[in-house]
């Protein structure tokens, strides 16, 4: 699927620049197995990159300056890296600028060079484009000029480089894009950033992304609450119970015994909180004995959870989820992102991808009037050279 991509961006950058590319990076966007709202409440998230990605093309070009090409965009940009890095009202040349600034000010030193790149992974459905930007970024930096930057940091950096823009992520994106590896899941910790792959053989089964296409505005202001909530009830947890330090400490019996001294709606934002961590745990253990079936039915619980004691879904997310239970050729599917919008991630058995797209569609259409869009996925590696 990627082979047109790599032809054309190499093409473009041979016509742009009359030379053939010293480096060519492929960076992958990433999907959640499952884990969804946990990484700022101290549990764990199942990563993987996937096979849609962005096409970098690289040559040093012997100057202080950089030129960069979007090639979807049909835009292009200058840079100086003699001069202070500054936002720019051109949103997509920020993620870039960011690279070069967390670069810089991180002691890394290098020339101009001239870029292109082009992607196929949807823009605005929940699949990081961002975070393979940046990570493409720096690593095909590193490559070109020799710099000693471990995966971890430049997982980190990109991070960083997203903070400058202005958008407050966690590490998974970022993680999860460089670290990637085919027919593989990552179980994240996204404070110490300790890992472990696990299988993502998911034999029978396809894995196809629902795209609502939709995005309620609920997202930024519900965020902050629900962060606010968690903390509340993890204090009453740990006036109860002085040994627990983290939701990771607490089992859902501890919770259920001091339900009555939280209110209604701290109490299921924490219930969900406690049984996803448990979810997760179980989701690796299934996917390393096989059991692809087991799997299903934890998305299921997560979405019954994300919808009704977290209260992050919406309707279309929601009839998605009910129409896909309903259905025997789907064994598990769930929202997957923060919510309120977006992709829902789906496990169909092989063989019947076609007509479930089309009586999906047909219906979504029926009851929103909106089209719905379809993303086939499979596990693959992260950022790499080619």
């Amino acid at each position: 699927m990627n082979d047109i991509l790599i032809q054309n961006t190499t093409a473009f950058f041979e016509n742009s620049f009359g030379s053939k590319p010293e480096k060519v990076v492929l960076s992958p966007g990433r999907i959640n197995i499952i884990g969804e709202h946990i990484d700022y409440n101290d549990g764990y998230v199942l990563p993987a990159a996937i096979d849609k990605v962005i096409c970098f093309a690289f040559e040093k070009n012997n100057s202080k300056k950089s030129k960069i090409f979007a090639i979807d965009l049909n835009e292009e940009f200058e840079i100086d890296l003699t001069e202070e890095v500054k936002l720019s009202d051109v949103v997509w040349t920020n993620y870039i600028r960011g690279v070069i600034k967390q670069l810089q000010d991180n002691g890394f030193s290098f020339e101009g060079f001239n870029c292109v790149f082009s992607s196929n992974i949807p823009v605005g459905s929940g699949l990081s484009s961002s975070a393979a930007l940046e990570c493409g970024m720096i690593f095909g930096i590193q490559q070109l000029f020799g710099l000693k930057i471990g995966k971890v940091d430049i997982a980190l950096l990109g991070q960083k480089a997203e903070h400058w823009v202005g958008i407050n992520c966690g590490i998974m994106d970022q993680f999860s894009s460089v670290h990637g590896l085919e027919n593989k899941v990552i179980k994240l910790d996204c404070n110490t950033l300790d890992f472990e792959y696990h299988n993502a053989d998911f034999k029978d089964y396809s894995l196809v992304l629902f795209d609502s296409n939709v995005k309620h505005s609920l997202f930024t202001s519900e965020y902050n609450t629900r962060r606010m909530e968690c903390e509340e009830g993890l204090s009453i947890i740990k006036n109860n119970f002085p040994e627990i330090k983290s939701f990771r400490d607490c089992t859902e019996e501890q919770l259920l015994s001091i339900q009555d001294k939280m209110n209604e709606t701290v109490f299921k934002r924490v219930h969900f909180v406690i049984k996803e961590i448990n979810r997760v745990v179980q989701a690796c253990v299934a996917l390393d004995k096989g059991n692809i079936e087991h799997l299903g039915q934890l998305l299921f619980e997560t979405h019954y959870g994300l919808s009704q004691e977290y209260e992050v879904s919406c309707a279309e997310l929601d009839m998605l989820v009910d129409t896909a239970k309903a259905d025997d050729a789907i064994i598990g599917s769930r929202l997957m992102g923060g919510g309120f919008g977006g992709c829902t991630i789906n496990l169909i058995k092989k063989g019947h991808e076609n007509e479930v797209k089309s009586k999906f569609s047909n219906q979504y259409l029926d009851t929103f009037g909106i089209e719905l869009k379809f993303y086939d996925v499979k596990i693959s590696n992260g950022t790499t050279l080619l």
